[in-house]
């Protein structure tokens, strides 16, 4: 080993450079985020070669004065924070003062800026990759800031071999701008890769320019199958878009959670999200979704990684419960419901009580906070067993009065049913259906007699940490609400005395292993829960209609009926859809009427 002695700066520029400068697409997100900082509405970025050879951003924000331009490229100088008090509850998207000086010291960057709106003449400044005086000199430049970054890795030529095909390396930087165009919708974006526009998106802050962003970052089926739903509670509000089950994805690549507009990725809103699609996703898919979640910034701490990804919440199981919790009810409400919005697999949308159009995204099946009224709950119960006369789906004046899967026409091969409502045919999964309305009956039924329990005639003795045993003394009444009994033996053990009913033939030791991990990682489990409802999903799967078993129309409009009280019909215990959709249009165009 050789004599300690400190490293230039240089050298400590290159070493910071390595957290904070992964690719191109790093240096697009650290200047996106300075420019979104100093107030800037529109936003214009060009690249070449993925970013290797080129990256320019232009900003018209509000720039940066003349006599502080060597110092934006120096270490840890900053405008964001001054004091411990700031960095505690930051508000800005950047704050460690890092950035400039580390891309700067891995590639030929320009900065031009220019803090005057009466002026047209800026300043301009250079780094080279070395640690030299940064020279100062007059520059043209509108109001806002110019950062041009050239030969990226140009000194390093180590990490320019770890990048990817040009192709790759685009879609991580055209990532990052679909990101931050996601969190902003009030400032414009353009985005050109080698002289062509890719994306160019305006500037919007009503409910219908919001939408049309999404659609264009996320796709506009994304928005034909999803759910707006906004929970607002004191200092919380979740807001958004949450994707259908049905409109799951094989992987986890349109999910994007957004905390006071920073865009992360963290297990705990992961483990929410993913307990709130537990009963309605298809196994192995995962769900989509466009989340904001707005609070006191000095409840949640940015500061716990250098990519500034991961959060830290200071109440995290409250967190965890109130996303869950949001998540569960808007997806529970996804059903065809009285006075409530229907979809055809089209996209377009038909207010059941009124018959218009309305746009997608918007409501469909009910909001978090929409409760069906009792009135409208009688009208639906009134159908049940119910053959309407043909007239009264055809006199528009009664439209309104049509239930929303409408009345039953027929069954098919004894596994679909045929419906007529006011949009059109309706198709039914006569068994998925039904497996979905057993179950919730089931579950309704536990819940309201409680979980029954019996006691080990051995009791089962299980070996943990010293953590894990604290971890199950502070949660006993959260084991005793779900018929489990847990009791410390020891310090490094435990004991297991009784268990529900329906998971006696589980290996509950696993069970509650497993438990005890959630509950130190997220504050939060619900295995138990789910190995209960795997074994009810079974019980109802059984105890379902079968395929070919033929029923009249008044059983058939009587499952109608029940799926329209059913929470979650839309989906089988399994994650299939029950039911789909086809408007008159759509029939039209499969016989060519009207061309």
């Amino acid at each position: 080993m050789s004599h300690i002695r400190t490293l230039s700066p240089r050298l400590a520029n290159q070493i910071a450079a390595g957290e904070v400068v992964e690719r191109p697409a790093s240096v697009v997100k650290e200047v996106l985020e300075n420019s979104l900082d100093a107030g800037a509405t529109q936003v214009d970025v060009e690249v070449e070669g993925a970013g290797t050879r080129l990256i320019r951003i232009r900003d018209n924000g509000h720039g940066i004065a003349p006599e502080e331009m060597p110092l934006a490229l120096s270490r840890h100088a900053t405008s964001k924070i001054s004091s411990l008090l700031d960095l505690e509850q930051v508000q800005s998207l950047g704050f460690r003062g890092e950035a400039l000086a580390s891309i700067g010291s891995v590639s030929r960057l320009t900065l031009t800026s220019n803090p005057s709106s009466q002026s047209s003449e800026g300043r301009c400044a250079l780094a080279e990759g070395r640690d030299l005086e940064v020279n100062v000199k007059p520059a043209p430049h509108p109001r806002g800031t110019t950062v041009e970054v050239r030969d990226l890795f140009f000194n390093t030529p180590a990490r320019r071999k770890f990048l990817r095909t040009e192709k790759t390396e685009f879609n991580h930087l055209e990532e990052v701008v679909k990101r931050l165009a996601l969190s902003r919708f009030d400032v414009g974006f353009k985005l050109r890769h080698n002289q062509k526009v890719v994306h160019h998106l305006k500037a919007g802050t009503s409910q219908a320019e919001k939408q049309r962003r999404v659609a264009s970052v996320c796709g506009s089926a994304f928005l034909d199958q999803a759910v707006y739903i906004e929970t607002d509670v004191p200092e919380l509000n979740l807001w958004g878009w949450v994707g259908l089950p049905t409109f799951s994805r094989h992987r986890a690549d349109l999910q994007y959670f957004f905390v006071n507009g920073r865009v992360i990725r963290d297990k705990l809103i992961a483990h929410a999200v993913k307990q709130a699609y537990r009963d309605v996703l298809y196994h192995g898919r995962h769900p989509a979704f466009v989340l904001y979640l707005e609070l006191d910034p000095a409840q949640v701490d940015v500061n716990v990684h250098p990519t500034k990804h991961e959060v830290r919440f200071r109440d995290a199981r409250g967190m965890h419960n109130f996303i869950f919790s949001s998540l569960h009810r808007a997806l529970a409400d996804v059903r065809p419901m009285p006075d409530q919005n229907i979809r055809a697999t089209d996209g377009t949308a038909v207010n059941t009580a009124t018959g218009e159009v309305v746009q997608p995204g918007l409501g469909w099946g009910g909001s978090a906070d929409k409760i069906t009224s009792g009135v409208a709950m009688e009208q639906v119960r009134s159908y049940a067993g119910v053959h309407p006369p043909p007239e009264a789906l055809q006199d528009s004046a009664t439209q309104q009065d049509v239930p929303p899967l409408g009345y039953a026409l027929a069954q098919l091969k004894g596994i679909y049913i045929l419906a007529e409502n006011a949009l059109g045919l309706v198709l039914v999964d006569m068994h998925a259906a039904h497996e979905r309305i057993t179950y919730e009956h089931l579950k309704r039924a536990r819940d309201a007699e409680g979980v029954r329990s019996q006691p080990l005639l051995v009791p089962q003795a299980v070996a943990v940490s010293a953590q894990e045993v604290e971890v199950a003394a502070a949660n006993a009444a959260l084991f005793q609400g779900l018929g489990m009994e847990v009791e410390v033996a020891s310090e490094e053990a435990l004991l297991i005395r009784q268990i529900p009913v329906t998971l006696r033939h589980s290996d509950i030791e696993q069970l509650l292993r497993d438990v005890l991990s959630d509950l130190m990682d997220y504050g939060s489990s619900d295995r138990i829960e789910a190995h209960m409802d795997e074994i009810l999903s079974t019980m109802a799967c059984h105890g379902s209609v079968r395929a070919n078993r033929r029923l009249t129309i008044p059983e058939m409009n009587a499952l109608l009926r029940d799926m329209e009280e059913t929470e979650r019909s839309g989906q089988c215990n399994h994650g299939r859809p029950t039911w789909t959709q086809l408007g008159l249009d759509q029939l039209d165009k499969l016989f060519l009427r009207g061309s």
